[in-house]
């Protein structure tokens, strides 16, 4: 299936009806003012430890919204989490088993659906600032990284920060940071500008999850903590299930925003 020249212009409901009809593609710069967020789905005996790791880990795990077990659907994302997303994994005990474009066969009626904040909510506002978006610009996933930081263990689950990483010339990293800073329940402020090895990253050439982006020449790399760290703690901990979205492949949702803008 062919993407749309200009995503950016759809509506959350009209890109939900393209994902669910097959269609395969990051969701970066789709939906212009609409939010997105990043899937973790886990079975209810997993559900209040998933959500104490979220409470302390706020940064990279902002939580939007929860189903109820077996919901598919929430006031937030008013599509159907199983088939309305561009792209998912399934873990067992683990271990990523299948990246496919629909859950359908794979969900159950125990299962608990997180909707956590993604950084891709904030990107209209950096450019809207004349702040490049590289990975936009090259058409690419964003990059995301593994790092040497743990989150705060929470019953069953813990396991490493994953961030993510936009290069943004060295003059406006300030506005970068003040404009994302704006953003608490998407990730907000960056968690570390410059050095990726000082956030253990041996070579940022080769994200853990996305693709490498170019980075010109007066760039610094700027981090953000990101929505993909639930997975990686699933990876870690080693639930006998779960489902997430597959990275960058985001849920675009029926919120603007704004409304998680603060002043």
């Amino acid at each position: 299936m062919t993407a749309p020249t200009d995503p950016g212009a759809l509506s959350p409901e009209r890109a939900r009806a393209l994902f669910r009809a097959g269609l395969i593609r990051p969701t970066s710069g789709w939906c212009a003012g609409w939010t997105q967020a990043n899937l973790i789905a886990v079975p209810r005996e997993y559900a209040y430890d998933l959500l104490l790791f979220a409470q302390r880990n706020p940064k990279p795990c902002p939580v939007l919204d929860v189903t109820e077990p077996g919901e598919v659907s929430t006031p937030l994302f008013g599509g159907d989490l199983r088939t309305d997303l561009p792209g998912y994994v399934v873990y067992e005990h683990g271990e990523p088993v299948a990246e496919v474009p629909d859950v359908t066969g794979r969900w159950r009626d125990d299962l608990v659906a997180f909707l956590i904040g993604c950084s891709f909510t904030f990107e209209d506002a950096l450019r809207e600032a004349g702040v490049p978006v590289r990975h936009i610009e090259q058409d690419r996933n964003v990059p995301m990284y593994r790092t040497n930081r743990m989150c705060r263990a929470a019953g069953r689950f813990g396991g490493p920060l994953v961030v993510s990483m936009r290069p943004v010339p060295a003059g406006q990293v300030a506005d970068a940071v003040r404009v994302t800073s704006r953003y608490p329940a998407v990730h907000g402020a960056p968690v570390h500008i410059g050095d990726p090895a000082e956030l253990g990253i041996a070579d940022i050439g080769r994200p853990d999850f996305g693709d490498p982006v170019e980075i010109a020449a007066g760039d610094i790399p700027v981090f953000w903590a990101c929505g993909v760290t639930p997975q990686a703690a699933v990876m870690a901990s080693r639930p006998a299930l779960a489902i997430g979205h597959a990275p960058g492949h985001m849920a675009i949702t029926d919120a603007r925003d704004g409304r998680y803008l603060v002043p």
